[in-house]
């Protein structure tokens, strides 16, 4: 129970960072450290995102950069374990704890990627009501430089890493990432291992849409694949058939309260997920919270 609270704790911290700035971030206080998934592939820990990081004679490959402040931090931890200043990025969706280092990385030479959803919410500025967060736009240096609308591949370091948008997952913007000689995916922010998920309801995200994207990964997965969650602990396949579980049961019993023509507050007073609550509601949301932010998009 201590280990579920500590995470619970740490994945707490990770999604209030969705309410702050990445100005605000203070980076004398972070512990930034690469956890080795395999010989090449890492998973970079630190405020926000979950960073996949995938190195070799070709460039660095980075998945998401967290926020701006940790950048040198995070460039340290790459050169610790053998690899070079970011030579290629892919953001798997627009928010800024997944792309707060944009900007510096980009203005030193880092080529971006990403959904073309993603360039736009970054080029327009956004506003996440959930969280009374409002993000400016983002400078032309962190922006991507190259986009796709539904999939792209890299061939580099002896691997086909492949990125695949999932549409209204997360966001509207959502990609994952498949390094398919290594067996590993970074699934992005539509996988929380261990906990209820952040929905951006109001830019295109949506359960059913999640439960979807979990699928098209689980599709691939077998019983020897890593998978780099947007937050929490590596997990498998196992693991996160359990979470497509706990998804699928909110939206039957949630999709029941809606059709019954129930406010969100009445679905919460119902207490539906009561007996999800002590697996998935000690993390970043309650079941009654989590409610309140989805139920417009169930």
């Amino acid at each position: 129970m201590i280990d579920r609270l500590i995470q619970g704790a740490c994945v707490l911290v990770a999604g209030f960072m969705l309410i702050v700035s990445a100005a605000q971030a203070d980076e004398d206080k972070v512990n930034v450290s690469a956890v080795k998934v395999t010989e090449q592939i890492y998973m970079i820990t630190g405020k926000g995102g979950n960073i996949g990081l995938f190195i070799g004679t070709d460039g660095t490959f980075l998945i998401d950069d967290q926020f701006a402040p940790l950048t040198d931090q995070i460039v340290e931890v790459i050169k610790s374990v053998g690899g070079e200043y970011p030579k290629f990025l892919i953001n798997t969706h627009y928010h800024g704890d997944h792309t707060g280092g944009n900007e510096i990385l980009g203005e030193n030479g880092t080529l971006i990627f990403s959904h073309d959803n993603v360039r736009e919410r970054l080029n327009k500025g956004s506003f996440i009501a959930a969280f009374n967060m409002k993000r400016p736009a983002v400078k032309a240096e962190g922006l991507p430089v190259v986009t796709f609308s539904e999939d792209i591949s890299f061939h580099l370091n002896g691997d086909t890493v492949h990125a695949m948008h999932v549409p209204s997952a997360h966001t509207d913007g959502d990609s994952f990432i498949h390094f398919k000689s290594a067996n590993v995916i970074h699934a992005g922010d539509f996988f929380f291992n261990g906990f209820y998920p952040f929905i951006d309801v109001y830019h295109g995200g949506s359960l059913k849409g999640m439960i979807k994207a979990v699928d098209r990964v689980l599709s691939l997965a077998n019983e020897q694949t890593k998978i780099i969650a947007g937050h929490g602990p590596i997990g498998d396949k196992v693991q996160l058939a359990e979470y497509r579980r706990m998804l699928a049961l909110a939206q039957e019993r949630l999709a029941q309260l809606k059709a019954q023509g129930k406010s969100f507050s009445e679905a919460a007073a119902a207490k539906p997920l009561a007996d999800l609550e002590e697996t998935w509601g000690d993390g970043i949301f309650t079941g009654d919270r989590w409610i309140e932010l989805i139920y417009p998009g169930v």
